[in-house]
């Protein structure tokens, strides 16, 4: 195990720093995937978070940690969507700040709910990595502090929390359903779930268009991949490769990382839908489209995590009418 591994103290530490800042979401039965199959299958409500997804755990956990001179400062970030809307969300309550750096891949919609906590918003590019040249711009020039998507230990501990949740809620888990992009969540949620139950499996999802973390532990290491649009937006960009934490962490941990096609994911989405009553995006959906898509065996209890809710409604108007691909209707 890497000495760079986040420990459970640290996520015990994490979950002290962000009481009263996000929302300990509940994890409910889903009767209709139990009875598929054939053993208890529990949903974790991540999207009911205060942002609409995980992330605000740690970007409230990295910003507890930043300096008051740091704070005067402002902070910034590359994000897909998520990392950005938490982070605007966090600097918003101590009157920090933000400067959310995106590609051009990110949907309009969470670039507007990023605008609409104040922060600045700058488009750069065609995939994460452009947008980080811009962070690392800021932090050069204008004296920011960076608080990284994933690859961050206040990052991946705040993000842990979640997994002190999972076993919290059920104790006697089996497997857990994880949507992997670039480790953050599946590093931290890992940890914790494998530090108080060891016999747990923790299984990544992720989509078949694009997935670094995948493509890296294939090549037993970080490698860069092109980006692609898919219903799955949340779960793309690159893992970095200066990777130094979530990579080591992911491969250490997690028992297997499965891909699915838009098709599943969409399934998973609708499936969500129609039959749990809950809107989620894509990202949030590929544990419930691995399950329906027969890809997973499990002896005992499943959670899977519904990561965040942020999809574009139009969007998921088209998917759940049976419309699965990207193009307008």
């Amino acid at each position: 195990m890497s000495d760079r591994t986040v420990t459970l103290a640290q996520i015990e530490d994490a979950r002290r720093a962000i009481a009263g800042r996000i929302v300990r979401t509940p994890t409910l039965l889903s009767p209709s995937l139990s009875e598929r199959m054939g053993v208890p299958v529990c949903l974790k409500l991540e999207h009911r978070q205060t942002t609409g997804s995980f992330k605000l755990r740690g970007a409230s956990n990295a910003m507890s940690r930043l300096s008051p001179e740091e704070k005067r400062r402002g902070v910034t970030a590359a994000s897909t969507g998520n990392h950005g809307r938490a982070l605007a969300y966090a600097a918003k309550l101590e009157g920090v700040r933000a400067v959310i750096c995106m590609s051009r891949l990110v949907p309009g919609n969470k670039v507007d709910e990023i605008r609409r906590l104040g922060a600045e918003i700058r488009i750069v590019g065609n995939s994460q990595d452009d947008a980080q040249e811009e962070v690392d711009r800021l932090i050069a020039e204008e004296g920011l502090a960076m608080v990284p998507p994933f690859d961050d230990p206040a990052i991946i501990a705040g993000q842990g929390t979640m997994g002190l949740e999972i076993v919290e809620d059920v104790p006697e888990v089996d497997t857990v359903l994880v949507p992997v992009s670039g480790g953050g969540l599946a590093a931290g949620v890992a940890a914790a779930v494998k530090a108080l139950r060891p016999q747990a499996k923790i299984i990544g999802v992720s989509m078949a268009a694009g997935a670094a973390m995948r493509a890296s532990l294939d090549a037993g290491r970080p490698v860069l991949v092109e980006e692609s649009e898919s219903l799955a937006d949340s779960l793309g960009g690159g893992i970095g490769l200066s990777n130094r934490h979530t990579f080591a962490m992911v491969r250490d941990l997690l028992d297997d990382v499965l891909l699915l096609s838009e098709d599943e994911i969409a399934a998973g989405i609708t499936h969500a839908y129609a039959m749990e009553r809950e809107i989620v995006e894509g990202a949030a959906a590929v544990g419930i489209g691995a399950l329906l898509a027969g890809r997973i065996r499990a002896s005992g209890p499943v959670v899977t995590i519904l990561s965040g809710r942020n999809i574009d409604m139009t969007q998921h108007r088209r998917v759940v009418c049976g419309d699965k691909h990207m193009e307008e209707a």
